[in-house]
């Protein structure tokens, strides 16, 4: 079975840029409603997933007081330098359905990469549990 079938194209996923501010980031990741998205960079190519734990933690350290913290301030850091390498690894098109599920047991996406690492979209645990429910 092609993954293909599965994916969510790029066009209908939301994502966040690698050199959005910190402000940029968690306001786009307030109005998309989840609680982690695919992050890309500059020619498309996907670095990572940042989660609102992410953010979370990032403000949370570089802030001594809660009382401190403005949205200004956070207009000072990227969403690159709050990315955990590794931490939600993509797979590319042509991967098989068995290692498909075995990335979706620790996630609620999988990310998609092309040959040259650049994004394509995601596939849903959802998606995939209903296709070995299916069988």
């Amino acid at each position: 079975m092609n993954i293909a079938s599965f994916l969510l194209p790029k066009a209908e996923v939301s994502y966040l840029r690698d050199h959005m501010t910190i402000r940029q980031g968690l306001e786009r990741l307030r109005r998309s409603g989840f609680t982690a998205v695919p992050v890309i960079d500059r020619e498309d190519r996907y670095v990572g997933v940042v989660s609102e734990g992410d953010f979370l933690w990032n403000i949370l350290s570089r802030n001594e007081s809660l009382d401190g913290i403005t949205m200004k301030k956070l207009e000072h850091s990227v969403i690159r330098d709050i990315l955990q390498s590794g931490k939600v690894r993509a797979v590319c098109i042509d991967t098989d359905m068995e290692e498909l599920l075995e990335q979706a047991k620790n996630q609620n996406f999988v990310p998609v990469i092309d040959d040259r690492s650049v994004f394509i979209g995601i596939i849903t645990r959802k998606d995939i549990i209903k296709y070995f429910v299916s069988l």
